[in-house]
C-alpha cells in the first residue's frame, strides 16, 4: 500500500494476557476498532506499543498481526526501536517481508550518538528496505535532536519521506517547512502540541490518546484539514488535560488505562513499567471519566 502521510495515526498499544504473555487476539481487536472508527493509519510497536519490552520474536508476531487483521485498509507503520544499527536493520528488512506498509524509526536506544552517527544509522536503515520511512525527533526522551543538518544529509535517500515531530516547542514546524519545503512531510508528535502542529503545517498527527478516543481525534483533524478551526479549537480544549499526558513519563500506563475505562482494552504493562495505583491512578480515571462524560462527539450526536 503506498502511503498517504496525512490524517491521524495513532500510536497503537500492545495487549497482553495476566500472565504478560502478549494476547495477540486482544491487540488485533484494538487495532480493529481503531481502523472502524476512522483513523488514517497505524502505529504498531512504537512507545505506546512498548517496542522496547518485547522480545524479537515477540515484535515480529505482534507486526504480522498488525498486517493480517488491517487486511489492507489502511496503511501500517512499524516502530524501528532498536539498541544498534545492526538490529535496526534486521528488523526492517522483516518488517518489509511481513507486510508493513512503513517504518517509523528512531535512534539506536540508550547510547546518545553524535551527529554524524545518527546520520549513519538512518541511512543504513534506509538503505535497507524500500519503504517509506516517517524518522521520529523526540529530543526530551532520547536525548539527541534531528536537526537541519541530519535531514539535509538524508534527503538524497528517496525512502526518507516524513518527520514525526515530538519537540516540546511548535516553532520546529515552521523552521522544518522553511528549510525543506514539502521535501518532508511533517507530523506532529506530541499530543499536547497537535493543533498547534497542524495549524503550522503538519500533514497529519501521531497520537497517543487517540487509542481511547479515537472519534474525536478523527473529528479534530478533519475540522483542522477543512479550515474549521472554531470545531478544532473546541474538541481540543476538551481534549487537552488528556493530551497533556502524552508528555510524561508514565504515557503508557495512563494511555492503556483509558483504554480500560473506555472498554477498548486492559492496562496491563510489562515491567519496569507498573499499573498505576494511589492517588495518580485516581487522578487519571478522574480525568478519564469527565471526558467520556463531556466528549464532544456525543453532545454533536445528541443535537
Amino acid at each position: 500500500m503506498a502511503v498517504s502521510w496525512r490524517g491521524v495515526f495513532p500510536a497503537a498499544t500492545t495487549q497482553f494476557a495476566p500472565d504478560l504473555s502478549v494476547d495477540i487476539d486482544a491487540t488485533q481487536r484494538g487495532y480493529d476498532a481503531l481502523i472502524r472508527d476512522g483513523v488514517d493509519g497505524l502505529i504498531v510497536l512504537g512507545t505506546c506499543g512498548e517496542n522496547n519490552s518485547l522480545e524479537a520474536d515477540e515484535k515480529r508476531a505482534v507486526l504480522k498481526a498488525a498486517v493480517e487483521v488491517n487486511a489492507g485498509r489502511v496503511p501500517v507503520i512499524t516502530g524501528v526501536s532498536e539498541l544498534d544499527t545492526r538490529r535496526a536493520v534486521a528488523y526492517a528488512r522483516d518488517a518489509e517481508r511481513a507486510g508493513a506498509d512503513g517504518l517509523m524509526v528512531l535512534p539506536a536506544m540508550v547510547y546518545v550518538p553524535k551527529t554524524e552517527e545518527l546520520i549513519v544509522h538512518f541511512r543504513m536503515v534506509a538503505e535497507a528496505t524500500s519503504l517509506p520511512i516517517l524518522l521520529y525527533n523526540n529530543p526530551p526522551a532520547y536525548r539527541v535532536s534531528i536537526g537541519r543538518e541530519v535531514l539535509e544529509a538524508l534527503a538524497d535517500l528517496p525512502n526518507v519521506v516524513a518527520v514525526k515531530e515530538s519537540a516540546p516547542d511548535s516553532r520546529r514546524f515552521t523552521d522544518l517547512i522553511n528549510a525543506f519545503g514539502d521535501r518532508y512531510d511533517v507530523f506532529a508528535g506530541l499530543d499536547d502540541v497537535a493543533l498547534e502542529g497542524l495549524m503550522l503545517g503538519a500533514k497529519g498527527w501521531v497520537s497517543g490518546l487517540t487509542s481511547a478516543f479515537p472519534q474525536e481525534s478523527v473529528r479534530l483533524v478533519a475540522a483542522a484539514a477543512r479550515d474549521d478551526w472554531t470545531t478544532a479549537r473546541a474538541i481540543y480544549r476538551w481534549f487537552m488535560p488528556l493530551l497533556h499526558l502524552d508528555a510524561e513519563h508514565d504515557l503508557v500506563q495512563t494511555i492503556k488505562l483509558a483504554e480500560q475505562i473506555m472498554g477498548r482494552g486492559s492496562e496491563r504493562v510489562r515491567m519496569p513499567r507498573m499499573v498505576l495505583s494511589g492517588a495518580r491512578r485516581a487522578e487519571i480515571i478522574a480525568m478519564v471519566e469527565k471526558a467520556a462524560a463531556t466528549r464532544p462527539s456525543l453532545a454533536a450526536a445528541a443535537e
